[in-house]
């Protein structure tokens, strides 16, 4: 059973089934997609020596996953990460290497063999990190901008690393010669992955290895120039011409071939194809066509990845492992200890907050899928002994399926805890205001503009350090610190304070701190931010007055824009979209009331059957609202005025 369907059924199988239910437990879908490969691979021998050529496939999934970070990130804002990227990057992946180096020579290794387990050590899993990042919705916190700092200068540290490893190479261990050893290194990423008799498959993909020492530079420089002339003249004429097809499989198409051209020819001149899609996603944030290929390239970026991660799973070697476990499992640990020291030491001199702190330093301290590349081009290049092979490559493989219950740790104790009130690391509020704002992202800061500029008096907490301060320069006077701890709130005037306007971005501590304010204080007003119309309902439940859904108004105000666009008259189209607010909000309220918490709204009759017959009424009561003979008070209070018989008169 050993044919290509057999194999895809039995990865499929078990990523449907264990998926789900870790996303279900809590424990994240990657950890679920690690436990489907221990599961098919070592405990039920159900896939073989395929695994590791899988691999290699699969990690391509980490090239498509950095061409859609590239597209999230703007040029500028890349400029304005240089100092973490560069100082915390650069500074973990150098401390780190010297840490692990040394405690690799106190085991008896010799320098050169240290030396390449600590470069190989010091990187962290892109694919793990950014992926929990995003299911948590942690990305856009300091510690996730600080994290992926860290990895994007990991990703860049990876070109030196395998420029500088064959200078530490071993003659007695080098079986192919100097000539080999040359042509390795000319193409790190075909040897790394060349399992097969030769190395011939190296060459074929270097442009490089032939060419003289300095003419190495240029040919790379013109690359990268190639990436990003290109994406900024040639990607709006291509994507246009491919849009007026209206094929979208073409645009899948050419999405695909985009990221493939471009990671085969980071290959060619020996650059990290990862590297090189993210720089092509940063030239492309500014697209108008970003969101389409976002879009076309998610599926295939969260396949490969999931089958990236059973992979890990899958070649997991029990017997080795079993064998000497002690050892091996000493190792992890002193790996992971070592890491999360110096992550924690640079999170605390770059000022990261406490909780913060901790997200950075639990995240990142594993290894990472580049352990096993550059652990392969170790070996075939005589740098590192062939008996450590099996050893090195289940501590990376441990420390990654660890990743996952460190996030775990990090959710139930440390974030739990700095909630609670723990974190003091947060400004002296020194004024009280009517209303208290909690946030101050792209949600908050509307409501404070509106507020301050009818005169009154606000007092706003923002989580983000950096942003607070960028928002002081400003002149808009803004408190650092966690509006979800009941000390800062009481600090800020919650027992004196109007109203309550909650605006930050995590849907479950929305929820829990409508909750809280009402249990302080029954008569204030609350104004609480809704992610979506289910979490009204919860919301509503909590004891919120208003619940504001982030895209609601905006949508309406698209809906009366596309009715004019019809050739409706903007009067007409005004009034349908308040009618339909007008409806809607009386539709809301007739199903939270039905809505029941822990049961599934297809599961709620009385729900449904509230839904059905309201939207059976949308039409008519539309219709009937807007009929000109209606005669409504609200529309007398905002229409123009008639026009009387003797101006028409005039005008004729």
């Amino acid at each position: 059973m050993d044919s290509f369907l057999f194999q895809a059924f039995i990865y499929l199988t078990a990523a449907v089934i264990a998926v789900p239910i870790a996303k279900r437990l809590g424990l994240g879908s990657v950890l679920g997609y690690l436990i489907a490969g221990v599961v098919i691979g070592p405990v039920a021998g159900l896939v073989g020596s395929e695994t590791e050529d899988l691999q290699h496939f699969a990690e391509f999934g980490v090239v498509m996953m950095l061409f859609l970070v590239g597209l999230e990130l703007e040029p500028k804002n890349l400029w304005d990460m240089r100092r973490r990227l560069v100082g915390l990057g650069g500074l973990q992946v150098v401390l780190s290497a010297a840490l692990i180096t040394g405690g690799a020579m106190a085991m008896g290794l010799t320098w050169s063999v240290a030396l390449a387990i600590g470069l190989m050590f010091s990187l962290s899993s892109t694919a793990i990190v950014l992926q929990t990042l995003g299911e948590k919705d942690l990305t856009k916190t300091e510690g996730g901008q600080a994290s992926f700092s860290v990895l994007l200068f990991q990703d860049i540290a990876v070109i030196p690393m395998l420029a500088f490893l064959p200078l530490l190479a071993m003659p007695e261990l080098m079986g192919g010669g100097a000539e080999d050893l040359a042509h390795a290194a000319a193409d790190p990423h075909g040897a790394a992955s060349d399992h097969g008799e030769g190395g011939g498959h190296g060459a074929s993909l270097s442009l490089v290895d032939q060419l003289p020492g300095w003419a190495y530079g240029p040919v790379v420089l013109a690359a990268i120039a190639a990436v990003v002339l290109g994406g900024h003249f040639l990607s709006r004429p291509l994507f246009g011409f491919i849009a007026r097809s209206k094929l979208r499989e073409m645009f899948t198409a050419t999405a695909l071939f985009l990221v493939i051209a471009i990671a085969l020819l980071m290959t060619l001149v020996g650059l990290s194809p990862a590297l090189g899609t993210f720089l092509a996603g940063v030239v492309l944030a500014n697209s108008e066509y970003r969101h389409e290929l976002e879009s076309d390239i998610e599926p295939f970026k969260g396949l490969l990845l999931g089958l990236f991660f059973i992979t890990v799973g899958a070649g997991v070697n029990f017997d080795v492992l079993f064998g000497d476990f002690a050892t091996i499992a000493g190792l992890t640990a002193g790996l992971i200890a070592i890491k999360a020291a110096v992550l924690f030491g640079l999170a605390m001199v770059f000022g990261l907050p406490r909780r913060d702190r901790w997200l950075m330093t639990l995240g990142l301290a594993q290894a990472g899928e580049f352990g096993f590349v550059l652990l392969s081009f170790t070996i075939q290049n005589g740098i590192i002994p062939d008996d450590l092979r099996q050893t090195l490559s289940l501590v990376v493989a441990l420390s990654m399926l660890l990743t996952p219950v460190l996030f775990i740790v990090y959710d139930q104790l440390i974030a739990k805890r700095m909630v609670a009130g723990r974190d003091t690391g947060s400004d002296t509020i020194d004024t009280q205001g009517t209303t208290i704002i909690a946030g101050h992202g792209r949600f908050g800061q509307i409501i404070n503009r509106m507020l301050r500029a009818a005169g009154r008096e606000t007092v706003v907490i923002e989580l983000r350090s950096d942003f607070v301060e960028n928002v002081r320069k400003l002149g808009i006077k803004t408190f650092y610190g966690d509006a979800t701890r009941p000390d800062l709130l009481h600090a800020a005037g919650l027992m004196r304070a109007k109203q309550m306007v909650i605006a930050i971005d995590d849907k479950d501590e929305i929820t829990e701190l409508v909750k809280f304010v009402r249990r302080e204080r029954p008569d204030i007003h609350i104004v609480a931010r809704a992610k979506d119309r289910h979490h009204v309902y919860q919301l509503y439940a909590a004891g919120a007055d208003d619940m504001i859904r982030e895209t609601f108004d905006s949508a309406v105000r698209a809906g009366r824009s596309a009715l004019i666009g019809l050739g409706e008259h903007p009067f007409e189209a005004e009034k349908a979209a308040r009618y339909f607010v007008r409806h809607d909000r009386e539709t809301l309220l007739k199903l939270a009331n039905a809505w029941k918490e822990g049961v599934s709204i297809w599961e709620n009759a009385e729900y449904l059957d509230i839904a059905r017959r309201q939207n059976e009424l949308m039409e008519q009561t539309m219709r009937s609202d807007r009929d000109p003979r209606t005669d409504n008070a609200i529309d007398r209070a905002w229409a123009p005025p008639p026009v009387r018989p003797e101006e028409e008169a005039k005008t004729d």
